[in-house]
């Protein structure tokens, strides 16, 4: 039995590669804060989505089938709570039944194994009804077949005859072996015999001969033990796969459930917050398309208590995105919601957005600003310049990469020319890159040079220079941030 939710044509794979920079990546996006949303405290949810999230699909179609499997689960959330939480009571039964079904004794092996796939039954029944009660409310092709294997291969004949069988194996009247006399007269061919009907029981029990066993004869009755042992060893055997083989698939239903689980969470924190989500539109790799409405930081949005702003943009075949301007207006927490929303997308999830489009990216990268290393063993720069140094080996055409005033710990010239050339040598190769600086020397020379495949953003302001905090069009300018500097330094001091 195969659950097939999070791909098409694959089971989850718990070791699955993870991105080398997923550190980078989970730091400079904040992704703690969104990962914590989605676990809800479960730490098998936190692990799965931490996999998922960061195993970006690079396919249109794995990722429209993994979209259409959360939105069932959106609009069915009670009933893909009820399934997991299933799953989970099953693997708790196999924990609790791990000594019976470990022991090196086969008489135990097979009870244990009986016992557990009795308490398995109910479960399998459980999701049976689920599917035959629910199946019409789910559009998904990985819910219908998940659906459909279910009533086909759990219909009632099967789950009636898998109980009789149960319930014979209990062995409730003893157990009938039989054997043959070997060299030596040592016992072989131990054959576990099926039990004779109720009549047949009886009038073998009224006239067989009877043997008995002394209750302190303890070589007699472990003699008996190790011959029943031999008799049960291949139907223990076989018992202990199929259990095995049903928790198995319970496990893969309850970790890929997980995901989808993590999806419920997160939806239902935004939605209290009165924030919208939106499943968005994906693009081939290379079409650099790139347009979203009501854009924010999920992260930020999770928490903080106040309103949250959304950014808006229409920047289809662009592959530079430059955003200038002062600081606290935005810039950083704009350039978050572009990574968030690109890895949300690549697996499968909604977007924090009320509209969002983008192409597949064969890769997704961040170079943020870091502290000074504490322990003097570089400067700052050379830290930089070796985190780009690990990008470039990696990097491909078709990847995403978000700069957040990178190169600033030298001068201006010098900074501006290294962002320059590294810029116009990722562009060159294909490479989508959105770029925060304060540096008005770079900004500048890539908006003289700019083509049709750039776009140049900066923080708005009203009227009064107040910020707004959304991110608009419009080109670098000499003073974005030293007014704010003046006015910080010299005219508080003015007040004092």
């Amino acid at each position: 039995m195969k659950v097939h939710l999070l791909f098409k044509d694959a089971d989850y794979d718990e070791g699955m590669p993870q991105p080398w920079n997923q550190g980078a990546l989970a730091q400079d996006l904040g992704l703690g804060v969104l990962l914590e949303a989605m676990a809800g405290k479960d730490r098998l949810v936190y692990d799965v989505c931490h996999k998922v999230l960061f195993d970006s699909l690079k396919d249109v179609s794995q990722v429209r089938y993994r979209q259409q499997v959360a939105e069932d689960c959106i609009n069915n959330p009670e009933v893909v709570r009820q399934m997991f939480l299933l799953a989970k009571d099953a693997i708790e039964m196999r924990k609790k039944q791990y000594w019976s079904t470990s022991s090196n004794r086969l008489s135990y092996l097979l009870h244990g194994s009986v016992r557990l796939l009795q308490m398995l039954r109910e479960n399998l029944m459980k999701l049976r009804r689920i599917a035959d009660a629910e199946s019409g409310n789910f559009r998904s092709e990985g819910f219908r077949s998940l659906f459909g294997m279910l009533k086909e291969e759990l219909d009632d004949a099967y789950l009636e005859l898998m109980r009789t069988q149960l319930q014979e194996l209990m062995f409730k009247d003893g157990v009938l072996m039989s054997s043959q006399l070997g060299k030596g007269n040592y016992g072989v061919n131990y054959v576990l015999r099926r039990p004779p009907t109720r009549v047949d029981r009886w009038l073998k029990w009224r006239f067989a001969p009877r043997y008995c066993v002394h209750e302190r004869d303890e070589s007699g009755i472990a003699d008996l033990s190790r011959r029943k042992d031999r008799a049960v060893n291949n139907t223990a055997n076989i018992l202990a796969q199929a259990a095995d083989h049903v928790v198995s698939f319970f496990e893969s239903l309850m970790k890929e459930l997980a995901f989808y689980i993590g999806c419920l969470n997160l939806e239902a924190a935004l939605r209290e917050r009165g924030l919208p989500t939106a499943f968005p539109e994906v693009d081939g790799p290379g079409s650099l398309s790139h347009s979203f409405k009501g854009l924010y930081d999920v992260s930020l949005a999770l928490l903080k208590d106040g309103e949250v702003i959304g950014n808006g943009l229409s920047a289809d075949s662009t592959d530079l995105f430059v955003i200038t301007g002062a600081n606290q207006g935005g810039k950083s927490t704009f350039l978050r919601s572009i990574g968030q929303a690109q890895l949300m997308m690549q697996s499968g999830m909604f977007v924090p957005a009320e509209s969002f489009r983008s192409n597949i990216a064969d890769g997704i990268y961040s170079h943020f600003k870091r502290e000074e290393d504490a322990g003097l063993k570089s400067g700052k720069l050379d830290e930089e310049l070796v985190r780009m140094k690990d990008i470039v080996d990696r990097i491909r055409p078709g990847a995403m990469v978000l700069f957040n005033e990178s190169f600033a710990s030298t001068n201006e010239r010098e900074g501006s020319e290294i962002s320059r050339q590294v810029v116009l040598a990722l562009v060159e190769r294909g490479i989508k890159v959105f770029f925060v600086t304060h540096q008005y020397d770079f900004a500048r020379s890539m908006f003289e040079r700019a083509g049709a495949r750039s776009v140049f953003l900066r923080p708005e302001r009203d009227e009064d220079e107040t910020r707004t905090f959304r991110i608009i069009e419009g080109a670098p300018l000499p003073t974005s941030f030293g007014e704010d500097i003046y006015r910080r330094v010299f005219e508080s001091s003015q007040e004092r």
